[in-house]
C-alpha cells in the first residue's frame, strides 16, 4: 500500500467537491495549486477562487502561480515532495509539472472520453442532444485529454436538463470517481486503458460569442438544445429587432411547441402572457430572458412593461 502525498490543482466550484471529498477521506493534501486572485466588480476587489477559499478553511498550503513554468514555482512545487498530482478544472500543465510526481498526474474530465475533449464538455453534450454523458479519470500526457484512461462513470442526461443541473450532478459523480481512482493508486490496483481515437470523436470547443449565438433557421430541437446547453452560463443569445431597436438578448429557459404555421423563422408572436418565436415546424416559447442592462426575468414580468411591435423579430 502506497503512502500518498497529494498536490491538488483546480479553480472553480466543480473542483471544490473533489478536494473536499479527498480531505474528508483523510488523504494527505500537501499543497493546493489554484488560479491567482482576480479583480472583480466595480471596486475591483480581489476575488479568490472557490478552491482557494475552501483550501484556506482547511489550512492547506496554497500556491497561486501566474506562470506554471516559472523556476520559483517549480522549486516550491518540488519542495512539497508530492508523489501524486490530481487536476480538476485547471489549465494545461507543462511537462515539467505533470511529470514530476512518482505516481503520475491524473485529471478528472466531465465527459465520456474520448468524446468531448476540450474546454466545455458539459455544454456541448447537451447542445448536441446527447442522452448520456459522464466523467473520466486519466493520466495526463502531452496532448489535451488524450492520456491513458483509468475509470469512467456514466450518467443519463434528462430531456429538460440544462448545463447548470448537469454540472452539479457531474461534480458529485466526479468527486466519487476521483476517490475511487486515488484508492486504486494507493492500493496498487490501478489499471489503465489507451483511449481509442476515431474520426467520429466529438469535440468540446471553447465557448465564444459566435458559437453561443442562436441560429433560428436550425431545427426546433437543435435550438432548444442549444439554449439549455448554455444555461445558466454563458447563455445563448440573439438580436431582438423591435421597432427601431436592435438589442442583444440572452435566453435562459424555453419550451418547444410542435405546430404548423406559415411564419418566417425568427418571427415573434406575443400576447399579454406569452412570447414565442417561429421556427421550422413550430415555436420556441420563451420563459426566461435577459435584456441588456436588466436582470434575468420571467416572460410574464417582461410583458408587463415591454411591448413588441407586430414586425418584431429575433435574428
Amino acid at each position: 500500500m502506497k503512502n500518498l502525498r497529494i498536490v491538488f490543482m483546480g479553480t472553480p466550484d466543480f473542483a471544490v467537491a473533489t478536494l473536499k471529498t479527498l480531505v474528508e477521506n483523510n488523504y494527505n493534501i500537501v499543497g493546493v495549486i489554484t488560479a491567482p486572485d482576480k479583480p472583480a466588480g466595480r471596486g475591483r476587489k480581489l476575488n479568490e477562487s472557490a478552491v482557494k477559499a475552501y483550501a484556506k478553511s482547511q489550512n492547506l498550503t496554497i500556491l497561486q502561480p501566474t506562470n506554471l513554468k516559472n523556476e520559483g514555482f517549480i522549486d516550491e512545487l518540488k519542495a512539497l515532495k508530492a508523489n501524486l498530482q490530481i487536476v480538476v478544472a485547471f489549465r494545461m500543465l507543462p511537462k515539467v509539472v505533470w511529470q514530476m510526481p512518482e505516481f503520475g498526474t491524473f485529471n478528472l474530465h466531465a465527459s465520456l472520453l474520448p468524446n468531448y475533449r476540450g474546454a466545455a464538455p458539459i455544454n456541448w453534450a447537451i447542445i448536441n442532444g446527447e442522452t448520456k454523458t459522464g466523467v473520466s479519470t486519466f493520466f495526463i500526457d502531452e496532448k489535451i485529454d488524450t492520456g491513458d484512461m483509468i475509470f469512467q462513470e456514466e450518467i443519463d442526461i434528462e430531456t429538460h436538463e440544462n448545463a447548470g443541473s448537469l454540472h452539479d450532478k457531474l461534480m458529485a459523480l466526479g468527486s466519487e470517481l476521483v476517490l475511487k481512482t486515488v484508492d486504486s493508486i494507493k492500493n496498487e490496483t490501478v489499471k489503465t486503458m489507451v483511449q481509442k481515437d476515431s474520426k467520429d470523436i466529438k469535440t468540446a470547443y471553447k465557448l465564444n460569442k459566435d458559437n453561443c449565438k442562436i441560429n433560428w433557421n436550425h431545427s426546433m430541437d437543435a435550438i432548444y438544445n442549444h439554449i439549455r446547453g448554455l444555461s445558466p452560463y454563458p447563455a445563448a443569445w440573439c438580436t431582438l429587432i423591435n421597432n427601431d431597436e436592435a438589442l442583444d438578448v440572452k435566453l435562459y429557459k424555453v419550451e418547444k411547441e410542435l405546430i404548423k404555421h406559415y411564419l418566417e423563422n425568427g418571427t415573434i408572436v406575443s400576447t399579454k402572457k406569452e412570447l414565442k418565436v417561429a421556427v421550422s415546424k413550430g415555436y420556441i416559447i420563451i420563459k426566461e430572458i435577459k435584456l441588456p442592462g436588466k436582470r434575468t426575468m420571467d416572460v410574464k414580468s417582461l410583458l408587463n412593461g415591454y411591448t413588441f411591435d407586430e414586425n418584431a423579430k429575433m435574428l
